[in-house]
């Protein structure tokens, strides 16, 4: 069979499944088909001889175009959910034929939900809770570590089944924990750094972010050695929803961290330093 037909023929297979994740990812119809027709391009201009699993490879490339969107929302006055036709109808019962289409708006209340929700935790949530994709893979879509896309998809989860989170303690709580980590950093205290990071902890930078010196690791010690006397620049900030912090270099950022914290200690670290993908992230410095 030609490649492209065959290339064509299995899109479409997958069409209906990259639709409904991009819609439940974006809550608008219009978005999600335009999401769905940009993957459409990027596989014609892709080389998928090594693809093993290309509908995994179209569901994280959907992913991806749709974390794109979400954060580009920031920027400007996000859109109202867009309401489907079938929500309007007072008594499907009345008309087997609509029926099924009624039982779709019983999803709108979770639509709506989502839209509260930060671009990672909702990205993380729909494609581990509704498609059943494992943290690992999910991970590298949203530019975290699989400790902290696991805990992004937790929070959500808790947020749409309506648990109350507490945020005011909870937030204070990781700010202190956040703030103990780059003192005990600045200071090369390698017993405070210990107290604070979990046994198993990860750090996952980003390719820019190794450049300075620090590549992939896990394990507190390796972790607290790495971090031992650095810090010196950065400050504590809100990346992205997480507790992080921004390092500035000559009046620039340069790094972006945030923290995973479980249990009082932080369980995962992932540094962002490519020019692009900073431009992408939403920060804000805090004071005291």
């Amino acid at each position: 069979m030609d490649e492209k037909k065959w290339l064509a023929d299995e899109f479409e297979a997958n069409r209906g499944h990259l639709r409904a994740a991009a819609y439940r990812m974006l809550g608008s119809r219009s978005e999600a088909e335009d999401a769905v027709q940009e993957a459409w391009l990027r596989l014609n201009r892709t080389d998928t001889t090594e693809v093993d699993n290309l509908g995994g490879w179209l569901t994280t490339v959907v992913a991806r175009i749709c974390l794109d969107m979400l954060r580009a929302r920031k920027t400007r006055r996000e859109e109202p959910l867009e309401m489907p036709v079938h929500a309007a109808i007072v008594d499907p019962a009345k008309d087997p034929e609509r029926e099924a289409a009624f039982a779709d708006s019983v999803g709108l209340a979770l639509l709506v939900v989502l839209q509260t929700l930060a671009p990672a935790e909702r990205v993380a949530f729909v494609l581990h809770d509704m498609f059943d994709l494992p943290f690992d893979e999910i991970a590298p879509i949203i530019g975290r570590s699989s400790a902290a896309a696991r805990q992004l998809a937790s929070r959500a989860r808790r947020r749409v089944q309506g648990v109350d989170e507490a945020p005011e303690v909870d937030f204070a709580r990781k700010r202190t924990i956040a703030e103990a980590f780059l003192a005990a950093s600045r200071n090369s205290d390698l017993e405070a750094l210990l107290a604070v990071l979990a046994p198993d902890v990860v750090f996952r930078p980003d390719a820019t972010a190794a450049r300075y010196g620090i590549g992939q690791m896990r394990g507190a010690a390796d972790v607290a050695q790495a971090f031992k006397g650095r810090a010196q620049a950065a400050q504590i900030a809100i990346v992205d929803g997480e507790v992080g912090f921004v390092v500035d270099i000559g009046g620039q950022i340069r790094v972006a961290v945030t923290l995973a914290i479980g249990d009082d200690r932080i369980v995962a670290i992932d540094a962002v330093a490519d020019p692009d993908h900073l431009q992408r992230i939403n920060y804000s410095i805090l004071r005291d």
